[in-house]
């Protein structure tokens, strides 16, 4: 799904924000290989007859998906494989599915979503997967190359026997999700808009203006979302669309390395302003992403004569051997940069209007940090099947949706948000970790600011915040309500609040409170108060710390 997340996020998700640390990206772009369909394979629908309110076999729910990425195509196996008189038509605006795109992750629970449709689908995913759960992950000091924190992905999954966390090539995996479905799959056929039927079903306008008829329809486009755009009565780009900038270009690349590391699944270089993922995607083969704060369209306006491989090792000069390693064996043709978008959580928009819905990144897009986009457009698919394929008659459908919503609204949002929060944290709050030592016996101090005592002090408190991490994603796969989720999500509450106050000076105010609509609970007077004390704060911290000899790293 989409590079993308929010703006703002709820005060519960704060905490896992800072623990959501890399991963291959759930992206933007479709990449299948399967057999080569044309526009014209499906023939065109005539408008259909009044639909009778039973739902049976011989007239069965008929189920519209805008869009043939990892969720709709999703939500196709799920009813495709279900035993409930349901139809579905995947309509996909690619005329032609091409090898396009890198991994995605597929974290324990979206491991765990694709077991629970069916075991041979799992298992054909399996055989493509390359596990990284099982594997040594963390976060490393980018500057000293020292191991600041670790986190544990296999515990966790083994306790609830689950599989691991693994990484698979998006064009396979779109393979595997299209061979009981490609039959249902109409390509060139990108839904522009719907209406409302006289009976109450949806038509759905095609890109050619054809009129496409159904009894549901789901809209699973994207961050661009068409389907979205006409539920909201606004622009599905540009001004008034509600999708923004999020702050953040990356730069990734794809390519045949040796010089990996067989014991890691993944590491992530922190440090002042930016930061750096490695990690193993299989077969010999590795990706990196540097994650840097930017203006939009800087690939643009900021120059680099003499390639991006060159510009990020200067950027990155006096950081890890590791990533000047991979940086110089990368070609040009094997980078690219994108801008990061994204929406704020969709808690008081409309995730459903009538016989419509959204999912994935048309309801919660997100940024790519915790490797959850397509993680949760997955779960989406599982509870919006579940919604459906338990219905006897089509009156009901308007309030199975609503059902999907108030299922998945919590969850989503908080994931969403924790993602966002991670970027703004790693890049504007993290910095190099404070160090003490004596040498030649005086005291030797680097890094002694404020940023870099704070980032020292969490040090040893990140493990328990992986381990509340992972159980909130994981517990939560189905979707259902627990006593033991919302203990969770009590801990994550305390966590997030211990985080927003320690990196509000670092990360700025604006990013720590206003993440967690603090604007909207105390005013955006009491807001700039707060933001004005935590400056204060800071500075008069540094004073002491300078007074005790701190400077930069290696000084």
């Amino acid at each position: 799904e989409s590079l993308a997340c929010s703006a703002h996020m709820p005060l519960l998700s704060a905490t896992v924000a800072l623990l959501s640390f890399a991963g291959p990206s759930a992206s933007l772009r479709l990449s299948p290989v399967a057999p080569r369909m044309s526009a014209i394979d499906a023939p065109p629908q005539q408008a259909a007859s009044p639909a009778p309110d039973a739902i049976s076999s011989s007239a069965p729910l008929h189920v519209l998906i805008a869009g043939g990425g990892v969720g709709g195509l999703a939500l196709a196996n799920c009813l495709e494989l279900s035993d409930a008189p349901v139809t579905y038509t995947v309509l996909e605006r690619t005329s032609e599915f091409k090898k396009f795109g890198g991994p995605i992750q597929l974290a324990s629970n979206a491991m765990q979503g694709f077991r629970s449709i069916d075991e041979e689908l799992y298992k054909q995913i399996e055989a493509r997967a390359t596990w990284t759960g099982n594997r040594t992950n963390g976060i490393k000091d980018g500057v000293r190359d020292e191991w600041y924190a670790k986190f544990d992905l296999r515990s966790p999954a083994e306790s609830r026997e689950m599989p691991f966390t693994c990484v698979v090539e998006r064009p396979e995996l779109q393979e595997i999700l299209m061979r009981r479905t490609h039959d249902n799959l109409r390509l060139g056929a990108g839904v522009e808009s719907y209406g409302k039927r006289s009976d109450g079903g949806v038509v759905a306008t095609l890109q050619t203006g054809e009129q496409v008829h159904g009894d549901v329809l789901i809209g699973a486009d994207g961050i661009w979302s068409n389907v979205r755009a006409a539920m909201t009565e606004t622009p599905a780009r540009g001004e008034g669309s509600g999708v923004t900038y999020s702050g953040y270009t990356v730069f990734a690349g794809e390519l045949e390395y040796g010089g990996g590391d067989p014991e890691c699944g993944y590491k992530v270089y922190i440090g002042p302003q930016q930061y750096f993922v490695i990690t193993d995607i299989g077969r010999g083969r590795y990706q990196w992403y540097a994650f840097l704060a930017r203006p939009a369209d800087s690939e643009a306006s900021e120059e680099k004569p003499d390639g991006s491989s060159p510009y990020l090792q200067n950027l990155f000069e006096g950081w890890s051997p590791e990533i000047h390693d991979i940086l110089r064996v990368t070609q040009e043709h094997e980078i690219e940069q994108r801008d990061l978008y994204d929406r704020p959580p969709s808690v008081l928009k409309p995730w459903n209007k009538g016989r419509v819905a959204l999912l994935g990144d048309a309801i919660h897009a997100m940024m790519p940090n915790l490797g959850q986009g397509g993680c949760q457009a997955l779960e989406d698919a599982l509870v919006i099947s579940e919604q459906l394929t338990s219905l006897s008659s089509r009156g009901e459908i308007e309030g199975a949706l609503q059902g999907y919503r108030n299922r998945r609204l919590t969850r989503s949002a908080a994931v969403q948000g924790l993602s966002r929060f991670a970027s703004d944290i790693i890049i504007r709050g993290f910095d190099t970790p404070a160090k003490l030592g004596f040498s030649g016996g005086k005291l030797v101090a680097e890094n002694l600011n404020y940023a870099g005592v704070v980032t020292r002090l969490l040090q040893p408190i990140l493990p328990v915040f992986f381990a509340v991490q992972f159980a909130f994603l994981y517990d939560g796969w189905e979707n259902k309500f627990s006593l033991k989720q919302l203990q969770i999500g009590l801990s994550i509450f305390a966590f997030g609040s211990l985080f927003l106050i320690a990196f509000a000076a670092t990360a700025g105010s604006e990013v720590a409170f206003a993440g967690a609509f603090a604007e909207s609970i105390l005013g955006a007077e009491a807001l700039e108060g707060l933001s004005v004390w935590a400056t204060e704060q800071s500075a008069a911290i540094q004073e002491v710390l300078n007074s005790l000899g701190g400077g930069p790293p290696g000084l």
